[in-house]
């Protein structure tokens, strides 16, 4: 796990992490707890892949190798117990890009579309981006975890006849790992009022003992008939720079469909680096990923500990899987804008604004814990700081 202790200077790189804070608030020497990538190297054998690539010297157009099938098929098996077949597997530059295609797709101007609150921001986005009709339930926290409301949820989808959900697993940012009796229920409700489900997995690798994912495919039999999968394995491996992802169509008609309006926006053509990069990290990053998660859970005790001694009237949702954590710094009594500025402009730290991934993220935080202990150390004695003032 050594390498993951090692710092990474990753300014002067075009970083988004690490180089958009000045432009976006106008501050020097932030360091960056924020965006979900992480402060580590890609797996070697990821690395070795693309100076092969180079070393070749040839950029031009790539055809998706019949080897990339296979890794994502034994990778899913191996891994999620989900059955894949070449004919199931359609590729996008992001989980974004395929979530928005789906959206076109399958539904109309002014379809309603329902997300959980919080979530992640860009699911409201995309949807009112689309004109389509937002609509928002509500996670309730219970025992420190949340859970859905599924009488909310119900009631949603039949007042407000619901054409499709953007479904979070694991949820960013939460961190449920939602089980397979949540997704069992979610999954028939979704069934009974017509709602088809568009489940971004894309954190699936990223989880901790005892708990296990559960694929939307795999919690019903079936509930791929009403589903889209969407996954990458960018976020497992810190390769979000590369652009590709995967979608997951089990029905030939929710395929055919989705297809056509791929070909219609000319989405089609993926990009080399992309296919070169999945096709390693499936094949090579096993190892990497066994190492990964005790380093991460290692600094999610590091986290809770600090704050038990130094901020404990800050409530920790402790996640289940990825690497965010969810803060709740409502004790403070401070606005979302005034905790924003204390925490950037006097600790000189910068976290993710709860407020933006729904209301129910007032006086929230989202913390990135992907990095050497030794820079999160630095970042949550910022954050102490610049409450403790």
């Amino acid at each position: 796990m050594t390498h993951f202790e090692r710092p990474i200077e990753r300014r002067g790189s075009n970083s988004i992490k690490w180089d958009a804070i000045l432009q976006t608030y106008n501050e020097e020497n932030l360091l960056p707890l924020w965006i979900a990538d992480m402060d580590f190297q890609a797996p070697e054998g990821v690395l070795a892949a693309y100076q092969k690539l180079i070393a070749h010297g040839v950029l031009g157009y790539a055809e998706t190798p019949e080897s990339l099938y296979r890794a994502i098929i034994d990778w899913e098996n191996e891994q999620h117990h989900l059955a894949l077949e070449k004919k199931d597997i359609l590729f996008f530059s992001g989980v974004l890009a395929g979530i928005t295609t789906a959206i076109q797709a399958f539904t109309d101007r002014d379809d309603a579309i329902l997300i959980h609150d919080p979530v992640y921001p860009p699911f409201a986005t995309i949807i009112t981006n689309n004109q389509r009709k937002l609509v928002r339930s509500r996670l309730r926290e219970e025992k420190g975890r949340f859970v859905m409301d599924f009488a909310d949820i119900e009631e949603k989808f039949n007042q407000q006849r619901v054409k499709a959900m953007i479904l979070c697993n694991p949820h960013n940012p939460g961190g449920r790992v939602w089980s397979k009796e949540e997704l069992q229920r979610l999954g028939e409700l979704c069934k009974k009022y017509a709602v088809l489900v568009l489940s971004d997995e894309i954190h699936q690798d990223l989880v901790f003992p005892p708990y296990e994912m559960t694929s939307f495919f795999c919690a019903g039999t079936d509930f791929s008939d009403f589903s889209l999968q969407f996954t990458s394995m960018t976020k497992t491996f810190n390769l979000a720079g590369i652009k590709n992802s995967v979608v997951f169509v089990k029905n030939k008609a929710l395929r055919e469909q989705l297809l056509r309006k791929q070909a219609a926006n000319f989405q089609h053509e993926i990009n080399t680096f992309g296919l070169v990069g999945m096709e390693a990290a499936y094949q090579t990053g096993k190892d990497w990923l066994s190492e990964l998660l005790p380093y991460i859970r290692s600094n999610v005790t590091y986290l809770l500990e600090f704050f038990q001694n130094h901020l404990p009237k800050v409530k920790i949702m402790i996640p289940e899987g990825t690497y965010l954590l969810w803060l709740d710094f409502s004790a403070y009594g401070l606005s979302d804008e005034a905790l924003e500025n204390r925490l950037v402009h006097t600790g000189k730290v910068v976290l993710n604004p709860g407020v933006s991934y729904g209301s129910s993220g007032k006086q929230h935080m989202r913390l990135n814990v992907a990095c050497p202990q030794s820079v999160l150390a630095e970042g949550l004695r910022r954050i102490a700081t610049a409450l403790n003032e």
